[in-house]
């Protein structure tokens, strides 16, 4: 399975409306969304079929019992993330601020506090013609790169014959980020035509560069500053990186996504680029 990474340096540069797109052009066997704090591509997926949810379990946190807590407070008074709280006379455990360290339990003089497995998010995995996975973190917690390592690895297991995989990751540099990245083919930066466009570009290509994974860049709305986007290119080429093209900015492409369906789904200038650039990108990931 050869495994195709669409990426951005912020959110809204156009990364899922690339991924819905080429997903459609290719009719990929198996696709998924690593956007684990912020999941959308399922919008325009028409994946219709009814998922298997499963909990994705994080570290674990502490608990306090009740029926066994002396309410002498020495939790409280070593929580440095202050995730104790007192509420109707008890201590209890603020489970967006436990940190999970463990200090509480072992402090405690009645040993009435436990850590606990905490559900940190769901995870959704659809079956049939196409095999679709994503996920979605819980607010408050930790662990977005092994529930996006998690996402990826649902998906190829359950489409162990696919040709190509299309994975949307998350907007970034961070930690869902680098799981998205590692062990892929390749990864298509998508990057927008202004200064803090080629920072966060930079910033990819450095990120991918250690990690050894090859890479092309996609310059979105171009016609919004011709000469940023020339100077985008123009920094690809002299660095040696694969440049797959330029997209315009299209209004029919907002209205698409209103309406439930990826750019590849209607007539526009911009299905016409995109797919001139997913055929560009296509021949550098067989390459």
């Amino acid at each position: 399975m050869k495994k195709l990474l669409i990426l951005s340096g912020k959110g809204g540069t156009g990364k899922t409306t690339t991924a819905a797109s080429f997903i459609r052009f290719s009719n990929a066997q198996a696709f998924a969304d690593c956007d684990v704090d912020a999941p959308n591509l399922h919008i325009v997926s028409n994946i219709s079929n009814e998922p298997e949810v499963t909990d994705y379990y994080g570290m674990d946190k502490a608990l306090i019992d009740p029926d066994k807590c002396l309410n002498c407070g020495k939790c409280a008074a070593n929580c440095r993330f202050g995730a104790v709280k007192k509420a109707d006379g008890h201590y209890e455990i603020d489970e967006f601020g436990c940190e999970g360290c463990g200090v509480c339990t072992e402090i405690c003089p009645a040993k009435a506090i436990s850590m606990s497995p905490d559900a940190a998010g769901k995870l959704w995995l659809y079956r049939g013609a196409q095999t679709f996975a994503t996920a979605r973190l819980k607010m408050g917690r930790g662990n977005s790169g092994k529930l996006v390592s998690e996402v990826k690895s649902v998906m190829s297991e359950a489409a162990p014959h696919a040709r190509l995989s299309v994975i949307d990751g998350s907007p970034g540099i961070g930690c869902p980020v680098i799981a998205s990245v590692t062990g892929v083919d390749m990864a298509l930066i998508i990057t927008e035509p202004s200064a803090s466009g080629l920072s966060d570009l930079k910033r990819l290509l450095h990120t991918s560069d250690i990690l050894r994974v090859k890479v092309a860049v996609c310059v979105n709305k171009y016609d919004v500053c011709p000469e940023k986007a020339e100077e985008i290119k123009s920094f690809c080429e002299e660095d040696n990186i694969a440049f797959a093209g330029f997209l315009p900015f299209d209004k029919k492409a907002s209205q698409a996504i209103n309406q439930g369906l990826s750019v590849a789904d209607v007539d526009c200038p911009l299905k016409d680029a995109l797919k001139q650039v997913y055929e560009k990108t296509m021949a550098l990931l067989e390459a």
